[in-house]
């Protein structure tokens, strides 16, 4: 009996120490707790200053020479080697011979109608004194400046119909217009260069055979180019002639100044948009070189510019008041490359500079200063 009562004893006791032990294991394991302190983001803030903005459309553009002339040959024969060879980067004053085609064979054909029409006009005089003595002097001082190595002068005015029908019935006209369509043909063998300027493209190379209709190369002006921007049609009405444009360089290292010089009339169907050229004369540019355009449409008054990022999807912005982040309504104007202009913010309005991850109504901020 008493064995019983004191094994019986043992094993409450060791349960007791058991049961204190894994109690005091637990408290062990369980770290104590911190106060965790509630933390204020810092940002940074803009002070909202309505003003007149200026509404400004980018774009890209190539730019092609203003004056740009294809050479082609309206006759046949062996390109001469000039002073100056026929290739690509080559200037040209104006009135300079850009080509030269040989014209021997087709120069002879012309100095044999010429003297064919001064034949007829020879012969001719003698019967003029007969005939129409007082018109004599007249066409005897022009026989005498016939010269079969100049151009041919202009036939003297008839002072009556008889003497135009009797020179006429000489041949003195048909030949007198050969001869001139002769001169005419003979001049298409030079090409001289109607401007100052640069070959951008040479087709053919001296000693070569030019066909008719062969296209020979192409003839620009330096420094006098033209971009062409797209406009969309809503800003048609704020379009005009003379309109500055900025242009820039891609990277961003030059800017030019240029003007709208012409508005085509007529709206693209597909994309609604306006074709709009702008002239732009520097001689440091480049025929097909790209600038980005900065073209200035319209004013905007009582708006602000902020970063797109800002503006949230449902045309909202932050502004903080006491401390704490606060939702407006805004009304977007137009979206430029990386901003936007909006109305509808006080002036003196602290805005957000930049965006705020996890950003939300009533969140206490810190502003810090700039």
């Amino acid at each position: 009996m008493n064995r019983k009562l004191i094994l019986a004893g043992l094993g409450i006791l060791v349960i007791a120490i058991a049961v204190f032990i894994a109690n005091d294991l637990v408290s062990a394991s369980k770290a104590p707790q911190v106060a965790v302190e509630k933390t204020i983001k810092s940002v940074f803030s803009k002070e909202a200053k309505n003003q007149t903005l200026g509404v400004k459309l980018s774009s890209n553009g190539r730019l092609t020479a203003q004056r740009r002339v294809e050479l082609f040959s309206e006759v046949q024969g062996i390109l001469l080697l000039k002073d100056r060879a026929f290739r690509a980067g080559q200037i040209y004053q104006k009135n300079d011979t850009i080509i030269a085609i040989d014209d021997t064979e087709f120069k002879a054909s012309v100095q044999s109608a010429k003297s064919n029409f001064l034949n007829a006009l020879s012969t001719t005089l003698a019967d003029i004194a007969l005939d129409f003595p007082e018109v004599y002097d007249k066409w005897n001082a022009y026989v005498k400046r016939v010269n079969i190595h100049l151009s041919v002068p202009r036939l003297p005015d008839f002072e009556s119909e008889k003497e135009r029908f009797f020179i006429s019935g000489r041949g003195i006209v048909n030949n007198y217009y050969t001869v001139v369509n002769l001169e005419t043909r003979l001049s298409k063998y030079v090409i001289i260069a109607p401007f100052t300027g640069a070959l951008s493209a040479a087709a053919v190379t001296e000693g070569t055979l030019v066909r008719s209709g062969q296209n020979l190369g192409t003839f620009i002006e330096n420094g006098r180019y033209e971009v062409e921007i797209p406009v969309a049609a809503t800003y048609a009405s704020f379009l005009a002639i003379g309109k500055p444009v900025q242009l820039t360089s891609l990277g961003g290292v030059n800017q030019y100044d240029g003007r709208v010089v012409r508005i085509n009339p007529a709206i693209d169907q597909e994309t609604q948009m306006i074709s709009v050229f702008v002239s732009v004369v520097d001689s440091e540019l480049k025929e097909g070189q790209y600038l980005k355009t900065e073209l200035e449409v319209r004013s905007v008054e009582d708006a602000v510019e902020i970063d797109r990022s800002l503006l949230l999807d449902s045309q909202e912005i932050f502004v903080i008041r006491d401390g704490a982040l606060q939702l407006i309504e805004v009304t977007p104007i137009h979206f430029n490359e990386n901003t936007v202009i909006v109305q509808g913010v006080l002036d003196g309005e602290q805005m957000l500079a930049k965006p705020l991850p996890g950003a939300q109504i009533n969140m206490p901020v810190k502003v810090i200063a700039p």
